[in-house]
């Protein structure tokens, strides 16, 4: 595998392809069934029910990020959510973070992110790779197999390994090191192994 950083066009409205990202996620998240909660995801620190909250959780914290607020400021565990309730949270967050970053400003503004400051279009670009991750962990996890679409991982992919450089693993950086998969591997794969996953996982 070639690790080679690429630089994130800032010029590139990154909205269509985040967009589609979050109805990937909403998706996936809505079939889960509450028997599948307990079991493991590709994230070892996740169980399904955790991923599910920890999704719900990044949509609520890139829409306070595009409203100017404190990142650190969304809970990280979504309350009171039932069993069979946790599509509809999906569909809730994805709505709210959708209208806020319709405001075209916000893709030139600087913005405070828990990884430093970045422009707006940068870190939609960012969270596009994040939620996407998740979105493959969750269908692993739960049996699921999303038509994943080239738009949001042709943004995702030069995202993750722009923010994400292959030499900065562990520690403060939750990610383990890069996995080796072939340069023409599919993109989904591609993504998933500079975020430190096995695209042969299986549960």
């Amino acid at each position: 595998m070639t690790e080679t950083t690429t630089t994130v066009s800032t010029s590139t409205d990154p909205r269509p392809a985040f967009g589609s990202a979050v109805a990937t996620a909403v998706a996936v998240a809505t079939v889960v069934r509450p028997e599948q909660l307990s079991c493991p995801t590709p994230c070892p620190e996740f169980d399904v029910r955790a991923l599910l909250g920890h999704q719900v959780f990044v949509l609520r914290r890139v829409a306070a990020i595009g409203r100017g607020e404190d990142p650190f400021s969304v809970p990280e565990l979504p309350a009171g959510v039932p069993d069979d309730g946790w599509g509809a949270a999906a569909r809730a967050a994805a709505a709210e973070v959708l209208t806020v970053w319709a405001d075209d400003e916000l893709l030139d503004r600087e913005l405070t992110l828990p990884f430093g400051s970045h422009r707006g279009s940068v870190a939609l670009a960012a969270y596009t790779s994040e939620l996407t991750t998740h979105s493959w962990d969750l269908a692993r996890a739960t049996g699921q197999s999303p038509d994943w679409d080239e738009r949001v991982l042709a943004v995702a992919l030069p995202a993750a390994q722009r923010i994400l450089p292959a030499d900065v693993r562990g520690g403060p950086v939750p990610f383990g090191p890069v996995v080796p998969v072939p340069d023409d591997a599919p993109l989904v794969d591609r993504l998933v192994a500079w975020q430190g996953r096995d695209p042969r996982w299986t549960p």
